[in-house]
């Protein structure tokens, strides 16, 4: 197998498994603004998906960096530092004293990351598609013209 097909795909495992936990947060939040949810359980929920998130979009991003594919890096780059901003500075856990005042700003946060994170599984599928015809056909067939990816 080539070192590039399997790249990629630990790199759509670990998007997806960045979907899902994202989506689960933005279940949980519309949960709270429906009362299915107390602010409790919903801020309990969300922060504990919180820091996996941000370790599995950390090791996204590092996994284009070690593996040198920049554009990829540096796509992936502002979302892993925005996250790490939010670590440092100790904002990064939804307050159950505030989820409510905070509510749709916490949605509209989590629904830019989604629109990011769809992005990046699109760029994803596109090289992993390109990954498994390189792998498929010999050298001289071989799609060339996409390594900005």
């Amino acid at each position: 197998m080539h070192w590039d097909l399997i790249l990629w795909l630990i790199a759509l495992i670990s998007n997806i498994g960045l979907l899902v936990l994202l989506i689960y947060q933005m279940i949980c939040l519309s949960d709270l603004e429906a009362d299915y949810m107390n602010p409790y359980e919903s801020s309990t929920n969300i922060n504990s998906m919180i820091l996996p998130e941000f370790g599995l979009q950390a090791a996204f991003c590092a996994l284009f960096l070690l593996t040198g594919h920049w554009l990829m890096f540096l796509v992936t780059l502002p979302v892993a530092i925005y996250h790490a901003r939010l670590f440092t500075r100790g904002e990064h856990l939804v307050d159950v004293t505030e989820i409510f005042r905070a509510l749709s700003l916490e949605k509209k946060y989590r629904f830019v990351k989604l629109v990011l994170y769809l992005l990046f599984f699109f760029l994803v599928i596109f090289r992993l598609v390109i990954a498994i015809y390189n792998s498929l056909v010999d050298e001289d067939e071989a799609v060339r013209g996409f390594w900005l990816f």
